[in-house]
This record gives C-alpha cells, structure tokens and sequence, in this order.
C-alpha cells in the first residue's frame, strides 16, 4: 500500500475528534515555524495565519449550524474565539503583536479535545 493510500484510509477511520486535534496540530506547527522565520519571510508566514484562520473559521461555522450536538455556550465560546483568532491574526500580520497568543490558543483547544501530548515542535 503507498504512504498517500495509508494516510488516506487512516484519514477516514480518525473520529471527529481526532481529526480537529490532528488539524490543530498541524496548524500550530506551521505557526511555530512561521513565528521562527524572519519578518521578511512573508509568504510562510501569511500561509500559517491563513490556515490557522481558515481552521477556526470551519469551526465557526460547523457551530452555528443548527445539527450541532455541542452545548450552546460551548459553541458560542468557539465562534468567540475564531472572531478573536482573526483579529489577531492581523495584529500579527501588521507586526502589532506576536504569534504565540494564536500557538497556545491552539495548543490549549488541542487539550480540551482530550489529548494530552504537545504538538511536535518546527523543525
């Protein structure tokens, strides 16, 4: 079986909930190396804030959809978030602010999906 058939079927076989941490994951270690690389180095970091926000603007919307099995503050605290995550993700951008307020926002809703491990750190 090649490596992208494997990532695949393990793709599909990954309850919700493993799928939202492994996306967090991956979208935290691109902010790490995006908060790593010099200011100059725009494209990297553009490409790490817009994964991120594209990240918690799906979530966002997944709760305001009315089949959404979450209590309702839960789902407000999230379409909470993904509105502060923007904001700052422009602040970070303008170079008004830095990337780790959006890495431990990230790391901290990793745990609250139940997993316990850090996300490996950029290389």
């Amino acid at each position: 079986m090649s490596l992208r058939a494997y990532q695949q079927a393990a793709t599909r076989a990954e309850a919700p909930k493993d799928t939202e941490y492994r996306l967090f994951g991956q979208a935290t270690r691109a902010l790490i190396a995006a908060s790593e690389v010099p200011i100059s180095d725009l494209a990297t970091r553009i490409a790490a804030i817009d994964w991120n926000r594209r990240l918690w603007s799906t979530l966002a919307l997944d709760c305001n959809e009315p089949g959404n099995a979450l209590p309702s503050q839960v789902r407000a605290n999230i379409i909470s978030l993904s509105l502060f995550v923007g904001r700052h993700s422009s602040e970070v951008m303008r170079g008004q602010d830095d990337f780790e307020t959006l890495i431990e926002i990230n790391k901290i809703m990793m745990q609250a999906l139940g997993h316990k491990a850090e996300p490996p750190v950029a290389a």
